[in-house]
């Protein structure tokens, strides 16, 4: 019994060694491979990059030309031609009526402090409108007598051919304002024929198809309300060229009528 107590103790310990042992390393053993468990784990996904992709519009303008039948061509070549016409009205107009205001402003004292107005019309620019007046009037004055036109009495033969040339100068002042006026009257109907024509394509379309989709209706009626667009824009600016046009024109026939009414009075007054 001696001999059992003596050897208990000494085993005791060396179990609770050996248990000592056994479980340490195991917080070791886990710390070491938590490295290499993460090194090994897989990288995330990255997230695919989305590609765009450019869509080409189906019912825009090159789909109009290149599906649009020969009507709905010939509709379109119309309205473009009608805007270059009217475009090209208003900067002629605007050009010459330019070239009729800085005229006016040239006929100043040189012109009335001349001898006579025939040596006064020389002091004008060659092609002038006022110069043209005032060469009329001096043409009347010089060829009344000894002509046919001697039975017509002085004062009235001179404000005839005045007045014959201040109204030669209005024809021209007006000259194109015409295509003006007809283009922003008749454009916006050129373009709801368009406008029709693509409706009744439309429906063409979804009685072929046997049913109202959109695939079906939007090309057609997408043709439809860019005819529509092109007849505004071609007929609104036509109108508000027409309507400046006609204001500066009376700003220039003024100036134009005072300067005839001046020469007349200068041509009566002279003594023969």
């Amino acid at each position: 019994m001696s001999l059992m107590k003596t050897l208990r103790a000494p085993l005791a310990a060396a179990l609770l060694a050996l248990a000592a042992l056994t479980t340490a390393p195991g917080p070791a053993l886990a710390q070491a491979s938590a490295p290499e468990a993460q090194a090994q784990a897989p990288a995330p996904a990255q997230a695919p990059a989305i590609a765009k992709e450019e869509v080409n519009n189906p019912y825009g303008l090159d789909a109009l030309w290149s599906q649009g039948d020969f009507v709905a061509r010939g509709t379109l070549i119309i309205m473009i031609i009608m805007s270059m016409g009217s475009w090209y009205v208003i900067f002629t107009k605007l050009f010459e009526q330019s070239k009729m205001l800085k005229s006016a402003n040239m006929v100043g004292a040189g012109f009335w402090k001349a001898g006579s107005v025939k040596h006064a019309a020389t002091t004008l620019a060659e092609g002038s409108a006022f110069r043209y007046i005032a060469e009329s009037g001096v043409t009347a004055d010089e060829h009344h007598e000894g002509t046919l036109v001697e039975q017509i009495d002085r004062h009235t033969w001179i404000s005839m051919s005045v007045d014959r040339a201040v109204g030669n100068i209005q024809s021209r002042m007006q000259d194109g304002l015409a295509v003006l006026a007809t283009v922003g009257s008749t454009a916006p109907f050129v373009g709801l024929f368009g406008t029709v024509w693509g409706i009744y394509h439309a429906l063409t379309a979804i009685g072929i198809a046997g049913q109202a989709s959109i695939d079906k209706v939007a090309g057609p009626v997408g043709e439809s309300l860019i005819m529509t667009a092109f007849g505004l824009a071609v007929a609104v600016p036509a109108v508000m060229g027409y309507n400046w046009l006609i204001r500066r024109n009376k700003t220039v026939m003024e100036k134009v009528r005072s300067f005839a009414g001046d020469v007349h009075s200068v041509l009566l007054s002279a003594k023969k």
